[in-house]
């Protein structure tokens, strides 16, 4: 922030609003940031539409923490004024509310009007180029922060391929780091399940893939930001082959995280003059690979449809999530390769439960990270985890459990 916003931002009552509080992994998050506080109290404050189960939630919270600063506020998604108000009295607001395509922009859009960082967990790419678009302007002339997709989606990876690369430049010296091509591919090895919100966000993102076309067209067309310099960053053409260091096929998987590593090596330059990225998952067994791609053509197809689109959503309630000794039962990891000049890296992220426990802690730490460190990336406005918090948000994670490791 200015010196100007940071006094502003200093007298707000709030550190952080959690906005959804009472869902599944909005829940989580609060709990997480009430059992990590330390010797300076947080000033949080839950937010929500219904004013007893968000008066339900605090209480559920206090017994968490009887000493912990939390407050209530009522907000709509349908209500701006309410989002204005909400967003006015925090340095950072934390959203689980999804769809995001449905209920994010409002919201984001009250941020800016209040000057205040933002923090989501979407893995949705309509959403986010749209803000890009209509918003990014906006939010570096106040300098400040949206940040969108800080859970699994796309943490892990963005955040794995900055410290992919910082290991490269160590390893190049100083006359090559940061002048030379460089390659970087990750590869996911996860057990977990995901969440009635994540499964409504995801038919939704399928059900518009061809209106998401169109808008990209026209985006381009009136595209108000040109690159400055003379730096690529590409996105591996997709395809399946066998690793043998982990006896797995390595799928592409259709996710988010491309599109926001690449952004965040547009942003900066350690990345270097060309820098390619790859994203797959690790599937043992052939005949796993061919259901997974089989499933989700069936499941994208279907979603063109109403009815049968309707019908999906009803699979799972927006607030519906695993119980807890299914979720102590899960994990990831998320190993990279990377290449500059002939040298190689090998680097792990990893950590457990990652559709809600490490979710929810990527997105508080996040939220933390923006409201309390100092010295962040002077990248404002739309932007990613790795370009707007980089560094001080790995030694976070690290020391809250997700390692950060060369191999």
């Amino acid at each position: 922030m200015t010196t100007k916003a940071a006094k502003t931002a200093s007298k707000r009552p709030f550190d952080i609003v959690v906005y959804g509080a009472t869902g599944f992994t909005g829940k989580l998050t609060a709990e997480y940031l009430v059992r990590s506080q330390g010797a300076n109290p947080l000033k949080l404050a839950i937010a929500g539409r219904n004013r007893g189960k968000v008066e339900a939630c605090q209480q559920d919270l206090l017994s968490i923490n009887s000493q912990a600063h939390i407050e209530t506020l009522h907000a709509d998604s349908d209500d701006y004024t309410s989002l204005v108000n909400m967003a006015a009295q925090a340095k950072v607001v934390i959203t689980t509310v999804g769809p995001y395509l449905k209920y994010g922009e409002p919201l984001v859009r009250a941020c800016v009007e209040a000057g205040t960082h933002y923090v989501d967990l979407t893995g949705e790419p309509e959403f986010v180029e749209g803000l890009q678009h209509e918003l990014h302007d906006q939010a570096v002339e106040k300098k400040i922060k949206i940040i969108n997709s800080c859970g699994f989606d796309s943490i892990p990876h963005d955040l794995g391929a900055l410290y992919t690369v910082h290991q490269l430049n160590t390893l190049l010296g100083e006359d090559k780091a940061g002048k030379c091509p460089v390659k970087v591919e990750g590869f996911i090895e996860a057990k977990g399940t995901f969440s009635g919100g994540t499964w409504h966000s995801a038919i939704t993102q399928f059900s518009r893939l061809r209106a998401y076309h169109n808008k990209r067209k026209e985006w381009h067309k009136t595209r108000k930001t040109k690159p400055t310099d003379r730096r690529r960053t590409r996105v591996m053409q997709p395809k399946v082959f066998w690793v043998n260091a982990h006896k797995a096929w390595a799928c592409p998987f259709p996710s988010i995280d491309p599109q926001v590593v690449k952004r965040t090596a547009a942003e900066r330059k350690e990345f270097g003059p060309d820098f390619i990225y790859g994203h797959y998952i690790l599937v043992k067994k052939l005949p796993k690979l061919i259901g997974g791609v089989v499933g989700a053509g069936g499941l994208i197809a279907l979603s063109q449809f109403k009815y049968t689109r309707n019908k999906l959503l009803e699979v799972k309630d927006p607030g519906q999530g695993p119980s807890e000794a299914m979720r102590n039962k899960s994990w990831f990891k998320v190993h990279f390769v990377g290449e500059a000049d002939g040298l190689h890296v090998w680097t792990e992220v990893a950590g457990g439960d990652p559709g809600y426990g490490e979710t929810a802690k990527m997105l508080a730490e996040s939220a933390l990270c923006l409201a309390q460190d100092k010295d962040l990336p002077a990248n404002y406005g739309v932007t990613t985890p790795g370009a707007g918090m980089g560094v001080a948000l790995i030694e976070r994670l690290n020391a809250a459990g997700i390692t950060f490791r060369t191999i």
